[in-house]
């Protein structure tokens, strides 16, 4: 029974590589990982409702001080039970966190066996960093700016799946055509040399001509085990790079025609600068560098942080008697530092921050150029590459019935051996370029819509067409 084989488009070729490959698999991985991050960050700007308890018996001896002042060493007993619901709010334009909860406390004496309770049925509270770093702000401006990054490099990376797949797609091809032409070749190289002993033996032909194409056969003989072998370790590569566990073989068929349509500089800018993953990067390192000043002068200079509470609270014997006549507290901290002598720590922090915003700034301005430079470089390859594509394959229509001629023309004796090398080469020669004018025209093309981010056929964003994760 033969090996299986299956045979493969490149578009199928493309599927099975964006779903099974390594690479795809991944992209998807990372690609989930920043969507939970980003879940997480959007999570602080919602109100959070904790229900906590630490109940705890006390049974030794501790210090205990006096109504006068003094302090003596009791046993104590006593089994301490509690319950508190808390909700909390930040607020990310101040940078502080606003809170309400409810709380009450049960205290058995166990010897005594006396019960008392004390509850704070309401509190609400404020605490807020006055000159500090506010990392909420920072994190609304920074963390979404992050996750589109994410989602278009995700987008980004399976289209350069794609055009990896187009190159090994057609690296097979070429070895399978390479496998073709050898194995033509040798069957035609058979045929001429026993047609040439023949004419040899009747003394129409010179030993010299017969024997080059002995030559021309063996020559031809061993090009086949050698495209046999390419293939081969073409055929390992791409089953690899695919993902495909079996060892069925592989042969795949270029499509002979290419998508005829050409792609406006202007408009390739446009959506390059709108959906570019790049674009979204550059942004995210300046407000990163930024971020990080920020961060310096903060911590560089004086430092406030206040705290406010305001609530209820009462005690009693009985649990309902304590929410009776309940009493008000109020609370209120104000903690201030400031740095006397750090021997220039913090202004060496700040200066470094400045030099890093502007660093991240020139770098950035020459990334852009960069980007925009292989933008217009890939658009202006992409647009010539459907005429060399059809050139090509007028060239190889033509090769080959130029072989045909010339072989009928040595068979009937009207040409010599060197004609018919020549055409052969130019036959061969012209199969191969086709080919790399295919593989040339799908790896711009997945590289152009991997650069802009866009289908150009379909008009649309390639990130709104992501596969579910």
């Amino acid at each position: 029974m033969g090996q299986e084989r299956q045979v493969l488009t490149l578009q199928e070729s493309i599927r099975i590589a964006q779903e099974h490959s390594p690479e795809a698999q991944a992209a998807r991985h990372t690609y989930r990982a920043a969507y939970w991050s980003y879940r997480s960050f959007r999570a602080n700007y919602l109100p959070s409702v904790n229900l906590s308890s630490s109940p705890y018996l006390n049974r030794q001896i501790n210090k205990v001080t006096q109504p006068d002042g003094t302090e003596l060493y009791l046993r104590q007993n006593q089994l301490i039970t509690d319950l508190s619901l808390e909700i909390n709010q930040n607020i990310w334009f101040t940078g502080g966190s606003l809170f309400l909860s409810a709380s009450a406390q049960r205290m058995d004496e166990l010897e005594g066996k006396t019960t008392a309770y004390n509850t704070q049925p309401f509190t609400i509270g404020y605490q807020q960093s006055l000159f500090g770093y506010n990392s909420l702000k920072w994190d609304r401006r920074i963390e979404p700016l992050r996750f589109r990054e994410a989602k278009k490099t995700y987008a980004e990376t399976l289209e350069l799946i794609a055009s990896k797949t187009s190159e090994l797609f057609f690296d097979l091809a070429t070895a399978q055509a390479n496998l073709d032409i050898a194995r033509s070749n040798y069957a035609s190289a058979d045929t001429l040399y026993r047609y040439a002993r023949g004419r040899y033996d009747i003394g129409n032909i010179t030993e010299n001509e017969m024997l080059q194409l002995e030559v021309n056969k063996l020559n031809e003989e061993t090009n086949v085990m050698k495209a046999q072998i390419e293939v081969e370790d073409a055929m390992l590569t791409f089953r690899s790079f695919l993902g495909i566990r079996g060892d069925e073989k592989l042969q795949v068929i270029p499509e002979d025609s290419v998508a005829e349509f050409e792609v406006s500089l202007d408009e390739a800018l446009k959506q390059a600068y709108e959906h570019s993953p790049e674009i979204d990067s550059y942004e995210r390192k300046k407000l990163e560098s930024r971020s990080q000043l920020a961060s310096a002068r903060a911590n560089a200079g004086l430092k406030a942080d206040l705290y406010l509470r305001f609530g209820l609270s009462q005690t009693a014997e009985r649990f309902n008697d304590s929410f009776r006549d309940p009493l008000d507290q109020q609370y209120v901290s104000l903690t201030l530092s400031l740095p006397i002598l750090d021997w220039g720590r913090g202004r060496g922090k700040v200066r470094v921050a400045k030099s890093n915003v502007e660093l991240v700034n020139t770098q950035v301005g020459q990334a852009v150029t960069d980007f925009e430079l292989n933008v217009r470089k890939m658009v202006r390859q992409f647009n010539l590459q459907a005429y060399q594509v059809r050139v090509a394959s007028k060239t190889d229509q033509t090769a080959w019935r130029r072989y045909e001629v010339a072989r009928r023309m040595y068979l009937m004796g009207k040409s010599t051996v060197l004609d018919l090398n020549a055409a052969t080469t130019e036959k061969d020669t012209a199969r191969r370029n086709y080919i790399a004018a295919l593989r040339n025209y799908w790896t711009l093309y997945y590289g152009l819509r991997s650069m802009t981010q866009y289908d150009f056929q379909r008009n649309l964003p390639l990130a709104e067409c992501l596969p579910e994760i």
